[in-house]
């Protein structure tokens, strides 16, 4: 499977029971004790080695996703017998370690913690999903190499910045394993602007900051992806999910309604269905509105990406009902 575009919200799962669980047992730390890899029973961390590597389990995992608010975590569903994963770890360890507290990695044994396993629909070992802001996100399975690893946790650090997610973890005395991080490049200034205006909810101003971009280079594919991902959040901006649901079960012929809860299906993670419900529209639409769909799909499929195999499949309905 080919690592995500950036920003990408596909294949995020449902982490709500484990969010209200009873909190962790007496003595559990918060998520600063999260941070700090204190290690003790119920409480995230791998015995104070390092903070940005913790061990994850169905008993701690509320203070993982507290901590998510503050900086992305990576978790890696693994299994000590499997020497992908093994292989896997070693990688992601030492990636997430190399980004000096702009992630934090957590290990999960998925055999001896079944309820982290099925929420996160960890068919194998090793499954790798992010968690940005308390909001999962699938990115892959298997073993990759280090250079696609790298790509990948990229794009969750835009997510989490579009996310408003920009903290760091403090170090302390602890030395970064292996290569110091090399100094990143900054971003392209429509990006960076972008970005910021994201972070303060103004998603006009990111809007015409992508549209510039673009306008300057139009095969600048992060703008066009950062381009799509605003417009979701600024359709959704303002809704309430029971109000968007409501309004579509009520309204089955109201196209707008039909778009927007397209639009949630495709934030909360339900890809095939946000597709299905646009193209299982198109053929009984009039021209106009059959080029608003068409529209709106190409935007959806933006944001998921290309190489996702379910973007793949829609495009050849598409295709299907187009010709």
């Amino acid at each position: 499977m080919p690592p995500p575009p950036a920003g990408s919200l596909r294949g995020a799962v449902d982490l709500s029971s484990l969010v209200n669980r009873a909190q962790s047992p007496a003595g559990a730390s918060g998520v600063g004790g999260a941070a700090a890899g204190a290690g003790a029973s119920g409480e995230p961390g791998q015995g104070g080695a390092n903070p940005l590597l913790l061990e994850g389990s169905d008993a701690n995992f509320t203070q993982i996703i507290e901590l998510s608010n503050t900086v992305p975590v990576i978790v890696d569903l693994k299994a000590d017998w499997a020497e992908a994963s093994r292989e896997l770890t070693a990688v992601l360890t030492a990636v997430v370690t190399s980004y000096a507290g702009r992630l934090v990695y957590a290990g999960v044994d998925a055999q001896s913690n079944p309820q982290l396993a099925q929420a996160f629909q960890a068919q194998s070992v090793p499954t790798v999903a992010a968690i940005v802001a308390g909001r999962p996100v699938s990115l892959f399975q298997g073993s990759y190499p280090e250079e696609e690893v790298r790509s990948v946790l990229e794009q969750v650090l835009q997510l989490a910045a579009q996310n408003g997610v920009t903290g760091t973890v403090p170090l302390g005395d602890v030395e970064a394993e292996g290569e110091q991080e090399p100094v990143e490049e900054p971003l392209p200034p429509h990006h960076a602007e972008a970005y910021d205006a994201i972070a303060r909810g103004d998603y006009a101003a990111a809007i015409a900051e992508y549209q510039t971009a673009i306008a300057q280079n139009p095969r600048d594919a992060l703008a066009v992806a950062g381009l799509a991902q605003v417009k979701l959040l600024s359709r959704l901006d303002g809704h309430t999910l029971d109000d968007i649901r409501a309004a579509a079960a009520t309204n089955p012929d109201d196209l707008d309604a039909q778009l927007l809860v397209a639009d949630l299906d495709l934030s909360g993670g339900h890809i095939d269905d946000s597709f299905g419900r646009l193209l299982d529209l198109f053929p009984k639409a009039a021209p106009d509105e059959k080029t608003t769909i068409r529209t709106r799909l190409l935007d959806l499929f933006e944001v998921v990406g290309a190489d996702d195999p379910r973007v793949a499949a829609a495009r050849r309905r598409l295709a299907a009902l187009l010709y």
